[in-house]
């Protein structure tokens, strides 16, 4: 009985023995790298890739944050009106300071230097570019590196143009030349564009709009002969322009007084058509001189690429003829209201 008892836990250690063999063999690296995966334990999650980031977003947020912290070290407190201080390490402005006058909180504008992924306004951006002292180039830059959608400013919409841009337009006389921008606003013409073209004023704006006023006259006063083959040719220009400045409230004022003035301009602006600014062919009528045929092409302007300079050549010897009468009207008309003056002189 002993002997049998002896022999039956012998074997029964050696068992143990082998069971915890076995298990340390489960646990090692090795085996845990080759055995199946438990199907009754869900696998965890993998964390999809954050979509609202694009590579490109955190390729430009580094750029961002380089840009304004160089641009914050240049101005110094006394640009700003403010005192210097004591314990400034460096001659720029703090970022609190920044923050102070662009009307911002700190922590949002630290983090936007730091480059973290937040989202910025127009409103603020235009802040703290003032704060700044950018240019317009370095604003443009701004905007983009923060992947705003960028507008030129108010002042250039409201038609100030630089008078190298005004010669420019002025020298093709007596062929009629006009700077629009994206919206058809007249920002500037020569002589022979007031010539050719009445435009009306937009009751929304104080800026000449070309769209208004081909839109909202009777088909019989349109300066374009062939209107039903220009105007949805213009309204498709314009709707590639209005993707850039979808929400503006300028662009949005402007399609809705439109829409509601001219059926016309509702209907085709609904079709949905986009073409891109380019060289037509048009006739003008034009009351006291007859029609004219003219070659349209369209210039870009540095620093304004929102805007266009777009000059008009006569296409047949007929609209040459009829440009230069355009050009000896304008000029006897000059040469009346001087000798006029000259009879009544201004008390």
């Amino acid at each position: 009985m002993t002997g049998t008892t002896g022999i039956r836990g012998q074997a029964q250690e050696r068992a143990r023995q082998t069971a915890a063999q076995l298990r340390r063999a489960e646990d090692s690296p090795a085996a845990t790298s080759q055995r199946p995966p438990d199907q009754t334990q869900a696998a965890a999650p993998q964390r999809p890739p954050d979509q609202t980031q694009p590579p490109t977003a955190q390729r430009r947020r580094p750029e961002l944050a380089a840009f304004l912290r160089g641009r914050r070290a240049r101005v110094t407190p006394a640009d700003v009106g403010m005192a210097p201080g004591l314990r400034r390490r460096t001659p720029g402005l703090r970022r609190e300071e920044v923050a102070q006058l662009s009307g911002v909180g700190v922590t949002w504008y630290t983090w936007l230097e730091q480059g973290r992924p937040i989202n910025a306004s127009p409103q603020v951006l235009d802040a703290v570019a003032r704060t700044l002292r950018l240019d317009r180039p370095e604003r443009e830059h701004l905007y983009h590196l923060a992947e705003v959608p960028y507008a030129p400013d108010r002042e250039a919409a409201a038609g100030a143009v630089a008078p190298e841009i005004q010669g420019i337009i002025d020298a093709v006389d007596p062929h009629p030349a006009v700077v629009y921008n994206a919206r058809y606003d007249i920002l500037a013409t020569n002589p022979a564009y007031r010539d050719l073209f009445l435009i009306e004023q937009p009751p929304t704006s104080g800026v000449a709009n070309v769209l208004w006023s081909l839109f909202t006259v009777p088909a019989r006063d349109c300066p374009l002969v062939f209107r039903d083959a220009e105007l949805p040719v213009m309204v498709a220009t314009l709707r590639s322009a209005y993707g850039r400045h979808v929400g503006e409230p300028e662009w949005e004022g402007f399609l809705h007084a439109l829409s509601a003035a001219s059926p016309y301009f509702a209907q085709l602006w609904k079709s949905g058509d986009v073409l891109p600014p380019g060289p037509r062919v048009k006739t003008f009528r034009h009351k006291a001189i007859g029609e004219l045929r003219m070659s349209s092409v369209s210039l870009s302007i540095n620093g304004m690429p929102e805007s266009r300079i777009v000059v008009y050549t006569p296409d047949d010897d007929e609209s040459r003829r009829h440009t230069a009468e355009l050009r000896e009207r304008r000029l006897r008309r000059g040469r009346l209201r001087r000798g006029a003056g000259r009879e009544n002189p201004a008390p």
